[in-house]
């Protein structure tokens, strides 16, 4: 498989000449749609789906989604699939499985929506905006870095908990370049404690995946 990192909390996976997208919302730039055969999404936050993008989409893509973001897609002309912790199915030929409910927690007066996270083949885990935990063994983990969820120490908790043999940065579109220097430190050294490929990936750049 190959990985391609797109901006912010966007990465597009291929495989045998197939296309999965995971999460291009509107912080996401270029054409990361063209050529794609099947779309998740984790949650309803406009940073991770673009309803337009969608709109404007092939009516053959297919999109899996929880029922909080699928309430908003009604007009899209692509199949929309719901689907829910637990379950597991394939698209676009990608062995999908679902992992989670819940977005963390943010804001006091705003409302928790549903997140479900992703694991991709087996190999490639996007938990979206939480720090799900995975009834399953996890080879790559795509790993939130920023937001006003998420706190550097539960960064690494989550990361020393999953222990796995890769990591790359997601959900880090909000920081500026000293932020991102920030982000690169911290990965650097996550790495050293767990003897692992951990790192970010720069917007375009792609990692080959066995």
């Amino acid at each position: 498989m190959e990985l391609t990192k797109y901006d912010h909390a966007c990465v597009r996976v291929e495989k045998n000449g197939k296309v999965l997208v995971i999460d291009p919302g509107t912080f996401t730039k270029g054409p990361v749609l063209d050529g794609a055969d099947a779309v998740l999404i984790t949650h309803e936050h406009f940073d991770h789906v673009d309803v337009d993008k969608l709109k404007a989409a092939s009516p053959d893509l297919e999109i899996y989604t929880c029922e909080g973001v699928a309430a908003d897609l009604t007009d899209v002309l692509a199949k929309v699939q719901v689907v829910r912790h637990g379950d597991s199915w394939e698209a676009a030929g990608f062995r999908v499985r679902a992992f989670g409910e819940w977005h963390a927690k943010n804001h006091p007066d705003v409302p928790v929506v549903q997140n479900i996270g992703f694991l991709v083949d087996d190999e490639i885990f996007y938990p979206g905006d939480a720090l799900t935990v995975p009834e399953a063994e996890v080879a790559t983990l795509l790993v939130p870095t920023g937001g006003p969820w998420l706190k550097l120490g539960d960064m690494v908790t989550y990361l020393r908990t999953i222990r796995p043999a890769r990591a790359f940065s997601t959900h880090d579109g909000l920081y500026n370049e000293i932020g991102l220097g920030l982000v690169d430190n911290w990965l650097s050294g996550e790495a050293e404690e767990l003897k692992a490929d951990v790192r970010r990936l720069a917007v375009g750049e792609s990692v080959t995946i066995s």
